[in-house]
């Protein structure tokens, strides 16, 4: 065997050339999201509303993926990856890249959807061409609501250069006094706590808020001879979790006390992390460009001149009313067959339903809300359930689900729940719903120790006249009202008792501390999930050897696992057919003659967010499926509490099958992913039917 960064890889395989770069491959799917952008066939405000994702993936991936190639660079590590790229080297094409497609979106926005929308009665106004009247009326509104909140600060002398934070948005002031002849340097913050879009009045309008300010700063500054603007904005690296950022061998406190105050440290310290972009707009002087870069202590590289508006992300909350032409059709998830003649008043209903025999919830399409959100707000107030147990990695701002386990905890249920604190960016949210759960007498556990707990997990205890009986629920996706109905997710109830109590082990070692690899059924990680999947695809490989049927289906979000990547190299070597839905990043390469010719690769992307993971192996004719939280990453598989569940129920097992032949059949949203790391995007062929996925599941349930 070959070894690559101390991996074990299958003889062939250890050659850089046989992997795809990571972040590369991150940023060919942030493309994918830009051409349902670009595509004149979408919907105009749904086009915006990708526009507006793309200044978010951007911002999210300048944070985290070039954030962490920077400390890899400040840290001197000079360790290729299995692409054979050093860290400098990877960041270089990053920063090109990601910066290639931000110019194109911005030409996208400036250029066609801006015309699109004053087309459609709609735009986005420049101050510059509003008449005398507007401008007024702006006036005085900037006077009343906005000059009061601002607050300039200069640079000179007696005053530092600012602290700038991370993604806001930001005015560069130039303003020239009648008595010196050299301008001095202002900076005005936008103010985050107004709306970016300025209406103007009824059909007229927005204008953005920078604009507004940036047009009556003579009302700030009455005596200045000149004033010049441009707007700026940065983006910092976000840190990465608390224990590897101290390295895997210092001894910390992992109490929940300690867990707090170093999440909330890392919090404060992320404020102030390093710069790794500067946008600018594209008129502002090169000049200035390298002055403020040079006091963020920003590489020349990072620095990013914009046409057009800055803070793409901003147009998802453009104000539009109404126009349900320019929108997808309204979708109203629809609640699952089996559960539409509950009585709800009956709490114990949905609990005979599910004795009656699993259900697969497949969301956005079927209701989370008359589901899972249903399951537990029964278990809260029915009067036999003894306890309920949660896992919490992201959920909604307003979440009925803490409001379930509020009212069980104050019923004198047993209420436990895993709150996720270490989770990327929901950090905070987590740590007020915690201390909040804390306070109605739940009991809460803090993550595991060096761990992310990612795993999808509920489960209820009911007393029953036959006795004890628990109840779970195995999702894909967050306990989320709001991305239930965004995210593409799929999810089990069932009362089958090995599973229930492989579930109540997990909880158990969850919240006691206390590591067990005594599981039935469930695959947990990181104990057995890397050593199952490793199994599983070489047992696809004997079979295909020895003339059985043989072959992988699978559904999911990353796969860049270097071992696992070997692996099924290896299988397909033998000969095992594979047909792998990998939403986004994919370091395999597919139908690489010698390497990988059984391996079909390709991305469905669409109105929502494909979340769901589904795993299918042939078995020599008996074939097994999995559902869970896991991908195939080495994050998932080794440094992160999943599960993942065997699926037993033939009604289950029967619509699983049925939902990857759709996906398989998509002709219009799927896109292909070729040898040489690019992607191409599948169209009907002259005359036949257009199947988009998530069309086809949307009329499904239309016609449930």
């Amino acid at each position: 065997m070959t070894t690559l960064r101390g991996e074990e890889l299958a003889p062939g395989t250890a050659t850089p050339a046989a992997f795809i770069n990571r972040e590369l491959s991150w940023l060919a799917f942030a493309r994918r999201v830009l051409a349902l952008a670009e595509d004149p066939r979408e919907p105009l405000l749904e086009r915006i509303k990708f526009a507006g994702i793309m200044g978010m993936i951007y911002d999210e991936f300048a944070m985290k993926r070039m954030g962490g190639l920077r400390r890899q660079i400040e840290r001197k590590k000079r360790t290729a990856g299995p692409d054979g790229l050093l860290p400098a080297e990877e960041l270089a094409l990053c920063r090109a890249e990601l910066q290639a497609q931000s110019r194109q979106v911005a030409r996208l926005v400036e250029r066609e959807l801006r015309p699109a929308l004053a087309a459609a009665g709609l735009p986005i106004r420049e101050h510059a061409d509003l008449d005398g009247a507007q401008r007024e009326r702006l006036r005085l509104l900037f006077r009343e609501a906005i000059e009061p909140i601002l607050t300039p600060l200069a640079v000179d002398a007696a005053h530092p250069f600012p602290f700038i934070s991370n993604l806001g948005l930001n005015l560069a002031v130039l303003v020239r006094d009648r008595s010196r002849p050299r301008p001095r340097f202002v900076r005005l913050k936008v103010p985050p706590n107004r709306s970016r879009w300025v209406r103007l009045s009824e059909g007229e309008g927005v204008v953005p808020l920078e604009q507004v300010i940036a047009a009556n700063l003579p009302v700030l500054f009455p005596d200045a001879a000149e004033i010049r603007c441009h707007g700026f904005r940065v983006t910092r690296g976000a840190k990465d979790d608390p224990w590897t950022e101290r390295g895997a061998d210092e001894e910390e406190d992992y109490s929940p006390g300690a867990l707090l105050g170093m999440v909330t440290a890392d919090l404060t310290a992320r404020k102030f992390a390093g710069v790794v972009r500067l946008q600018v707009d594209a008129d502002m002087p090169e000049e200035l460009q390298r002055w403020i870069g040079d006091q963020l202590r920003a590489d020349r590289d990072d620095i990013e001149p914009t046409e057009g508006l800055l803070a793409l992300a901003d147009l998802m909350k453009l104000p539009v009313e109404g126009r349900p032409e320019l929108r997808d059709p309204p979708h109203e998830p629809v609640t699952h067959p089996r559960l539409r003649r509950l009585d709800p008043a009956d709490s114990g209903a949905i609990f005979e339903e599910i004795r009656r025999g699993d259900l697969l919830v497949h969301l956005p399409y079927q209701s989370f809300d008359t589901s899972v959100l249903r399951f537990l707000e029964c278990a809260a107030v029915d009067p036999r359930v003894l306890a309920i147990k949660l896992t919490i990695y992201r959920t909604s701002s307003q979440s009925p689900i803490i409001q379930a386990l509020t009212e069980a905890a104050r019923r004198g249920k047993q209420v436990a729940v895993l709150v996720e604190i270490t989770a990327r960016f929901d950090e905070a949210p987590n740590i007020a719903w915690a201390q909040h759960l804390e306070r109605a007498g739940a009991h809460v556990a803090y993550g595991v120790e060096r761990l992310k707990t990612h795993a999808k997990l509920a489960l209820v205890v009911r007393e029953e006249p036959d006795g004890i009986r628990r109840y779970a629920h195995f999702g894909t996706g967050n306990y989320h009202t709001g991305t239930a109905r965004l995210y593409e997710d799929l999810g089990i109830l069932t009362a089958d008792p090995v599973l229930a109590a492989d579930a109540g082990t997990l909880f158990n070692e969850l919240t006691g501390a206390v590591s067990t690899r005594r599981y039935a059924a469930l695959i947990v990680s990181p104990h057995a999930l890397r050593d199952r999947f490793t199994a599983l695809v070489r047992r696809e490989a004997e079979h295909a050897r020895a003339g059985r049927p043989a072959g992988i289906r699978a559904k999911l979000n990353q796969l860049q696992d270097t071992r696992l990547i070997a692996e099924l190299y290896e299988a397909s070597r033998a000969g095992v057919p594979m047909r792998l839905n990998v939403r986004g990043l994919c370091c395999l390469r597919a139908g690489v003659p010698g390497l990988s010719e059984t391996i079909r690769v390709y991305s469905t992307l669409g109105r929502f967010l494909e979340h769901g993971r589904i795993y299918r192996f042939d078995n020599g004719g008996e074939p097994e499926l999995f559902l869970g939280s896991a991908d195939w990453m080495a994050r998932n598989l080794d440094r992160r509490v999943e599960s993942i569940v065997p699926v037993a129920d033939p009604a289950v097992r029967a619509e699983l099958e049925a939902i990857l032949a759709v996906y398989e059949a998509d002709n219009a949203s799927a896109w292909d992913l070729q040898p040489d790391g690019g992607y191409l995007r599948r169209e009907p062929r002259p005359g036949e039917p257009r199947r988009a996925a998530q069309e086809v599941f949307l009329e499904l349930a239309r016609r449930a």
